[in-house]
Order: C-alpha cells, then structure tokens, then sequence
C-alpha cells in the first residue's frame, strides 16, 4: 500500500520535469541605450552655477555644463508551462535591460556666442565630460549583464505556484535590480569630479586671452 503514493509522487515529478524541459533556457540580454546629446545655449551663467555642483568653490562660475539623467527600462517576456495537476508552473524569463542616459544635454552659458574663442574653450571641455559618461557606461555593460544572468539565468526555469512568476520577476526588477543599476551609473560623478577640479576652472577662465574672464565678470555685475 506505501508503493502506490510513492509511484505516483514520482510520476507526478518526472511530468513536471518534462513541461519544463520544453522551455527555453532564461536569458539576460543588456543594450545601451543611445540618443543625440541635446545643446543649450539659451541658460545663463547665473543658473548653471546654481544647477552646478554642490563642490563649487567660493568664486567659481559654471560657464558650462553636461547632465545627464539615469535610465533603466527592463522588458520581460516569460515563458511558462504548467503540469498536468494545473496548480504548478516552470516559467523560463527573457529579459531585455535597457540603460544609459535620457536626455544628455550640453550647456554653454548665453554669455557666450556660438562663433567666439570662449565658446568653443567652454563648449571642447564639455566634450569631456560627454565623453566621460559614455565611457562610463560603456565600462559596466559587462559588471550589470553578469550581474543580472546570475540572478535570472541561473540554474534554469523558475519552479512555483500557477500565476506566480511573472509577477515575482516584475516586482523584483523593480524593486531591486533598477535601483540598483541605477546606482551604477550615477557613480558617473565620480569621474566627472575628477575633470572639474580647481586647475581645469582657472585653465578655462584664463583663455581666449582673459576673454571669458571679463564676460563672467561683466554678466554677474549686470
């Protein structure tokens, strides 16, 4: 009389096993998300240096500006089947993680006009800054998808209660891995610090033969 349960625990189990062996393996797939960098040229000195950093040293002026706002969409399709007794699923997740920044804009003070020596010294050292977000970005695709594949692709279909798992990878992702990812790419400004020190704010103001000096000086006595 034991053997019955038994035979019948075990089928049960190998049915499950084969429902699940039908689904795809999990995937993670990570995309860089990429869009032309906007340019404004219509905020004054006055504002940048209030949307500046907190940093800013007594007497310095924003005269330029890059900010860029941290992105993370996940898209996820999920694949399940579920046994015979209906009460149990395996579900195979696909996940599409897009990041970066959205929107990336440039700043160059209103001061300054599009065809002097000023704007171009201004405008080439935000290029570095554009450059050094891109890098950034593009320095922990690699750490975010292993990251990711370890928690998702893992030791193969996700195994539980019918209905279950779709929203249990959806909460997660939201609840988790974006803040998370979003912390990645917002220690940008690590870097970003490290371009705007002291020496590289009296470099620009000194250019263009005490030009973008004397316009500073001029717009914030206005």
């Amino acid at each position: 009389m034991r053997l019955l349960p038994l035979l019948l625990a075990l089928f049960c189990c190998n049915s499950f096993a084969d429902v699940c062996d039908e689904l795809p393996k999990p995937s993670v797939t990570v995309k860089l998300h990429e869009e032309p960098v906007g340019l404004d040229t219509v905020t004054g000195l006055r504002t940048l240096s209030l949307m500046g950093p907190r940093s800013l040293q007594e007497g310095q002026r924003v005269l330029g500006l890059t900010r860029g706002a941290a992105i993370v969409r996940f898209e996820t399709k999920v694949v399940s089947r579920v046994d015979a007794s209906r009460q149990w699923e395996c579900a195979s997740p696909q996940i599409s993680m897009t990041y970066g920044f959205s929107p990336l804009t440039v700043y160059v003070a209103k001061e300054f006009p599009k065809d002097s020596c000023a704007y171009r010294e201004i405008y080439q050292h935000e290029q570095r800054h554009v450059d050094a977000y891109r890098q950034h970005l593009a320095s922990i695709e690699k750490e975010l998808a292993d990251t990711l594949s370890r928690r998702f692709t893992t030791g193969g279909p996700w195994r539980g209660p019918v209905g279950q798992a779709r929203a249990r990878i959806a909460g997660e992702l939201e609840e988790r891995w974006s803040p998370y990812v979003r912390r990645e790419i917002n220690k940008v400004e690590l870097v970003q610090a490290q371009i705007d020190t002291p020496e590289e704010y009296r470099r620009v103001a000194e250019r263009c033969d005490g030009a973008i000096k004397k316009i500073t000086l001029q717009a914030l006595q206005r």
